[in-house]
C-alpha cells in the first residue's frame, strides 16, 4: 500500500457541524484531512451535501447510520442508498445497536444485518459495523463482536473497528485488527486514558471477598477522550499493523472534547498523524 487516506468522523465536530455544514468541510480540508466520515446530514439534500464535498475536494468514504434495521430511520432503506449513492459513500457503517439486541434475540438481529446489507450491496456499499466496548461481553462464552462475524461472515458485513473501545474492552486493538486482516478497509483511530488500563470499568469489579459488585462508572475510572496521539494508545503500532493488514482509510473520531474545542482537536489529531509521516 502506498500512502494512508486521512479523514474525519464529522461526529467529532457535530456541535459546529450544526451550525454551518459549508465552513466545517472547509475547515476540515484546510486541516489536511483526505475525506470524511458523516454522521448525519442536518437536514440538507444530498445534492446540497454533494456540492460542498466537490467544492473543497472531500470524498465521502462513508456514513454512520442503519439502513432498513430501525424503524426510526427518517428515509425508506432505497432513499437512504439513493442519498449515498449521490455523495458516492463506499462504506455504511451501523454507529451503535444495543447489546440488549444480541442477548434477546440474536438470530433476528443478524437476520436485520443480512437484510441490511443485501439492501446496500444492491447500491454498491458494503454493510460495517463500528464496535463499541460492550461487544467484546461474552455470550456463551463467546464475545459478541466474534459472533457476529462468525456468524454472517465479512462478505455480509465487514467491522470498523475502533480501537479505543477495543483497548477500552480489555483486548489488544492489533490482534483483534489481526483477524480481519485483508478484509477490511477502514479504521477508527481514537485515543483516550484512563486510570485503569485494560478497560476496568467493562467489567463487574471483584470484592476482597470474591463477590461481583457494581462496575465503575467512566468517571470513576478516570476516562477521558483525547486526540489522536495523546492519550495511551500505541498509535504507531497500531498503524503499523493498518498498513500490514492491508487497510486503505484511517479515520480520526474523537466523542468528546475536554480540553480543547472540537475543531482544534481535530487538527491536533491530524498534526500528529502528519508528524509521523502520513
Amino acid at each position: 500500500m502506498s500512502k494512508f487516506k486521512l479523514g474525519l468522523q464529522l461526529y467529532t465536530i457535530r456541535d459546529e457541524m450544526e451550525k454551518d455544514m459549508d465552513a466545517c468541510l472547509k475547515k476540515v480540508k484546510e486541516m489536511g484531512y483526505d475525506c470524511v466520515e458523516f454522521a448525519g446530514f442536518f437536514g440538507k439534500s444530498a445534492e446540497e451535501v454533494k456540492a460542498m464535498l466537490d467544492k473543497y475536494g472531500l470524498e465521502a468514504v462513508s456514513s454512520h447510520q442503519t439502513v432498513g434495521i430501525k424503524d426510526d430511520e427518517p428515509l425508506s432503506p432505497e432513499d437512504t442508498v439513493k442519498y449515498l449513492n449521490t455523495l458516492g459513500v463506499k462504506y455504511c457503517a451501523i454507529p451503535w445497536y444495543g447489546k440488549e439486541n444480541y442477548v434477546e434475540d440474536f438470530d433476528g438481529t443478524m437476520e436485520k444485518f443480512k437484510k441490511s446489507s443485501e439492501i446496500l450491496k444492491k447500491g454498491g456499499i458494503d454493510l460495517y459495523y463500528h464496535n463499541h466496548d460492550f461487544e467484546f461481553d461474552k455470550i456463551d462464552g463467546e464475545t459478541i463482536h466474534d459472533k457476529i462475524f462468525e456468524t454472517l461472515g465479512t462478505d455480509v458485513i465487514k467491522p470498523e473497528i475502533d480501537v479505543c473501545w477495543v483497548h477500552y474492552a480489555g483486548y489488544e486493538p492489533t490482534e483483534v485488527m489481526k483477524k480481519y486482516a485483508g478484509k477490511v478497509n477502514i479504521l477508527h483511530l481514537k485515543d483516550f486514558v484512563c486510570k485503569n488500563l485494560g478497560g476496568g470499568p467493562v467489567y463487574a469489579l471483584i470484592d476482597n471477598s470474591g463477590k461481583e459488585g457494581e462496575k465503575a462508572s467512566r468517571e470513576d475510572n478516570g476516562f477521558e477522550f483525547r486526540p489522536v496521539g495523546h492519550g495511551i494508545q500505541d498509535m504507531p503500532k497500531i498503524i503499523d499493523a493498518a498498513r500490514e493488514f492491508g487497510i486503505e482509510y484511517l479515520i480520526v473520531e474523537q466523542d468528546g472534547h475536554p480540553n480543547a474545542s472540537s475543531m482544534e482537536d481535530a487538527k491536533i489529531s491530524i498534526d500528529y498523524l502528519k508528524s509521523l509521516g502520513l
